[in-house]
């Protein structure tokens, strides 16, 4: 799907043309290379006169950006070890039917393009008689809202709709379900025929006489100019009074009549009476048209055995049957740990374990109910027999849901494998959660709930980042109680919390109808919540939220940038660790750096907006890879394509600043990285080209002289990295100005001074 901005995804910026159409952008003028002209109003603009007051805020800032310079630390660290791109990793089971197993169209603000439409309609059975209703509510008011419960087949409803009323060749866009329809409905540039749609739609924060007078207005907008808009949501939009006149309420098609449809699309298979009948119960039973769909597939492509299997969920029967056997307070407990701390060291999972059981007996010491079985009945007492054989205990206390594996550690100690306790599958894993939600009450997660609390406050990275993914599959059937119980105390909580809840967002977009929820859990810190839900804003933004959200992340961002110093610094740090968490995904890439090259483009020169502007784009210069030492601009130079002529840009601007000497130090340390790469020449000329498009000719020759220096020092005056130099300055010799096309490539070959300044950097 593209990814472009859209004035309906959020607070408009102004375009940079795409690569193929872009023309030299305009030279800078805060000051000159070499010093001349004014200079960048960096200093003042960000660091004005503290006052005689300020030394002790300048401290407590200092200890509070050491803080988060952990917390990043332990972002980096966990996106290293989980593969940051959405579309590599998404959780499809709860997809609408039709999906497939790649994320559905519409779930990430952006063009639908024609092929994933159709992917999603391939087995498409329009639902009677809410289709027919909703059809005719879009033909009148140009607008509906498909209510109804998650995975009814909504998501793939709308595009069906849309595509009903606009045809085959209509062009659909997705915009973001977090309050996007006042934005809509102020925006001007809706486009005519076209089609729109909201997915997972969590609801306006505006008053309900606004959103209904705003509502109303788009509606209007729409008719006017023959587009259409369809939203899904909850069942729980019917009681919203802006909405309730624009709701249907949407069903799943009847699952036999939906087999016996793809069954009609799919290669036909062979069945036995006995064995059909069979499958039609079991497919009867279903409620979610994708494991309807997939019994379909599975029939056609594997056969009726693989079929049952598919729609028995044996998973789901053998966990519900542990349950029901009544487990005694040792297993339950022991299970509802590795819940939230599966596959860390067997080791770390007993001590937790242990806390859990301390937490539990000291809720029953305090006179409450204790921990009790399903029907409210004592369970046995907690035991702790120092010679039970606790660890052989797991062969029979969840057999068929928890097997040993022996795994390596992550950096220092992958080396070394230790033994781990794991789920024999992750949906295992999904459904002992929703089991434990379903079945016990208060008694049990009340010091369920204040033991993750501890381990979020006090547990190591590995610790926190699997309870992160618990409850991230807990907020699956009780969000309210995560955000409210967890997220909002995590998320102002210390360092080692906040990464916690900011991982939690992130592993919350496995679940397409949840990526909304996080989205909308983000905005609501990002609203006056003071500083330190700020800086979690910013950190979850850095995850999933900001690989699916792309145009809605950068713009808070950028707006946290404006604010406190510590949230700025957090929210620079973000804007560089998306950069690095999208080295191999190219349109990501190229989306942001035409984001920033945007703002410095949009804002005027010696102003304090471009400096944070300026101070941001040299961050992005200076970046290491995620996973290596050397300078993410000299990745995205070999792999990117058109990468250069944004990054060339972006140079050209830090250089006309204050900035320039990191400037120039990270344009040294992205050739140095390049040099024994042959493959990367025509890129280094096109990085070249674009620098010098953006200067005039005695900038050029300053940056030249700038760059003869900084070559000679120890770090850079490596061999192969002054002929690499002599191809970025030399890109244009044939049409340089007449000083002198030689004298350039001149600069670079004879060093003007015997030695440069500054010590080897360590």
């Amino acid at each position: 799907m593209a990814d472009v901005a859209d004035p309906a995804d959020a607070p408009a910026v102004p375009p940079v043309p795409t690569p193929d159409e872009e023309g030299a952008p305009p030279a800078p003028d805060d000051i000159d290379i070499d010093g001349a002209g004014t200079p960048d109003a960096e200093a003042d603009a960000l660091d004005p006169d503290p006052g005689p007051d300020a030394a002790f805020e300048r401290r407590k800032e200092q200890v509070e950006r050491e803080e988060d310079d952990r917390g990043y630390d332990d972002l980096r660290r966990v996106h290293q070890l989980v593969n940051n791109n959405f579309y590599g990793v998404v959780d499809a089971s709860g997809a609408a039917f039709g999906f497939g197993t790649l994320s559905s169209p519409g779930l990430a603000p952006g063009t639908i393009e024609p092929e994933e439409r159709d992917r999603a309609l391939r087995f498409y059975l329009p639902p009677r008689p809410c289709f027919d209703e909703a059809f005719g509510h879009l033909t009148e008011a140009a607008l509906v809202v498909l209510t109804g419960p998650d995975n009814c087949g909504r998501g793939a409803g709308s595009l069906a709709l849309l595509r009903r009323i606009l045809g085959d060749g209509a062009k659909l866009r997705s915009l973001s379900p977090a309050n996007a329809l006042a934005e809509l409905a102020a925006s001007r540039d809706l486009k005519p025929g076209q089609g729109y749609v909201i997915l997972d739609y969590v609801g306006e924060l505006r008053p309900e006489s606004v959103q209904a007078y705003e509502i109303g207005r788009l509606s209007e907008e729409l008719r006017r100019k023959g587009s259409y808009l369809v939203i899904t949501a909850g069942e729980s939009a019917r009681r919203r009074l802006a909405l309730r006149d624009h709701c249907v309420p949407w069903q799943a098609p009847d699952p036999v009549e939906l087999f016996d449809h793809c069954r009609g699309k799919l290669p036909a298979a062979d069945l036995a009476p006995d064995t059909e009948k069979e499958l039609l119960e079991r497919v009867g039973e279903q409620r979610r048209p994708a494991d309807v769909v997939a019994a379909a597939v599975a029939l056609s492509r594997e056969g009726p055995a693989t079929a049952l299997d598919t729609l028995r969920d044996r998973r789901r029967e053998l966990v519900q049957q542990w349950f029901a056997e009544r487990p005694s307070a040792d297993d339950l407990l022991a299970l509802a740990a590795l819940a939230f701390l599966e596959g860390i060291p067997e080791r770390t999972f007993e001590k937790e374990s242990a806390a859990l059981v301390a937490h539990v007996r000291n809720w029953e010491r305090s006179g409450e109910t204790p921990v009790a079985e399903p029907d409210g009945t004592a369970g046995a007492p907690l035991t702790a027999p120092v010679a039970g054989q606790s660890r052989a205990r797991w062969r029979a206390r969840a057999v068929g849901l928890v097997t040993t594996e022996h795994r390596p550690g992550p950096s220092r100690d992958a080396g070394r494998s230790e033994r781990r306790l794991v789920f024999t599958s992750p949906r295992v894993r999904e459904l002992v959660i929703a089991e434990l939600h379903d079945l016990y009450g208060y008694e049990l997660w009340y010091p369920l709930r204040q033991w993750l609390g501890d381990l979020a406050l006090l547990g190591d990275l590995d610790t926190r980042t699997e309870v992160a993914r618990g409850v991230a599959l807990l907020a699956r059937y009780a969000l309210v109680e995560v955000d409210e119980n967890l997220l909002k105390v995590w998320s102002e909580g210390i360092t080692s919390q906040r990464v916690t809840a900011a991982l939690t967002l992130g592993f919350m977009c496995d679940v397409e109808h949840l990526a909304p929820q996080a989205l909308n859990i983000v905005q609501g810190w990002l609203d006056n919540n003071g500083p330190g839900r700020a800086v979690t804003a910013a950190m979850a933004l850095t995850g999933r939220l900001g690989s699916l959200y792309r145009l809605q992340t950068l713009n808070w961002l950028w707006f946290l940038t404006h604010r406190g110093e510590r949230i700025a610094f957090s929210a620079r740090r973000s804007l560089v660790l998306l950069l690095q968490t999208a080295e191999h995904d190219p349109e990501r890439v190229l989306f942001t750096l035409r984001y920033v090259r945007t703002v410095i483009a949009g804002a005027v020169p010696g102003t304090r907006e471009r400096s944070i502007a300026l101070r941001t784009a040299v961050q992005l210069l200076e970046a290491a890879r995620l996973e290596a030492s050397e300078p993410i601009t000299a990745a995205l130079l070999r792999t990117v394509p058109h990468g250069a002529r944004h990054l060339g840009s972006l140079w050209a601007d830090v250089l006309h600043s204050s900035n320039r000497s990191r400037a120039v130090g990270a344009l040294c340390r992205t050739l140095v990285q390049l040099r024994d790469d042959p493959s990367v020449t025509g890129a280094v000329r096109e990085l070249g080209e674009a620098m010098r498009d953006a200067m005039t000719p005695q900038q050029w020759a300053a940056l030249c002289r700038h760059l003869s220096i900084a070559l000679n020092h120890p770090d850079y005056a490596i061999p192969g990295t002054h002929q690499l130099a002599q191809v970025l300055v030399g890109s244009l010799r044939g049409r340089t100005p007449a000083p002198s096309r030689r004298s350039l490539a001149s600069l670079i070959s004879t060093p003007p001074f015997p030695s440069a300044r500054g010590g080897r950097s360590k």
